[in-house]
C-alpha cells in the first residue's frame, strides 16, 4: 500500500475494453510524512469517489488491475482508498 495525494485528472476520449467508466487521476506518491516521493503517476480510480487534493493510497502492479471490477485491464496503478487520516507515534 502507498501513500499519495491527487493533483489532477487525465481525460480520454478511446478506453480499453473493461475499463469503461473509470476516473483516471494523476497521483503525487508521498512518504509518511506527506512529502513529495517520485515523480507523478496516473491511477485508476477503483473507489470511484477520489477527487482533486485528497489524500489516498495506491497499488500498483497485478494488484492494482484485481482492484478494478473488470480484472486483468492493462493498468500500472489503481486507487484502493481514502484515507481519513494519519497518526504517526515518534519514539525518542
Amino acid at each position: 500500500m502507498l501513500l499519495g495525494k491527487i493533483i489532477g485528472t487525465v481525460v480520454s476520449n478511446i478506453k480499453y475494453k473493461g475499463l469503461e467508466g473509470v476516473k483516471f487521476l494523476i497521483v503525487q506518491p508521498l512518504d509518511k510524512n506527506q512529502k513529495p516521493n517520485g515523480k507523478p503517476l496516473v491511477a485508476a480510480d477503483a473507489t470511484r469517489m477520489a477527487g482533486p487534493d485528497e489524500l489516498i493510497y495506491y497499488e500498483g502492479g497485478r494488484e492494482a488491475a484485481m482492484a478494478l471490477t473488470e480484472t486483468f485491464v492493462p493498468v500500472d496503478h489503481s486507487i484502493i482508498g481514502i484515507v481519513d487520516g494519519i497518526n504517526l507515534e515518534t519514539n525518542l
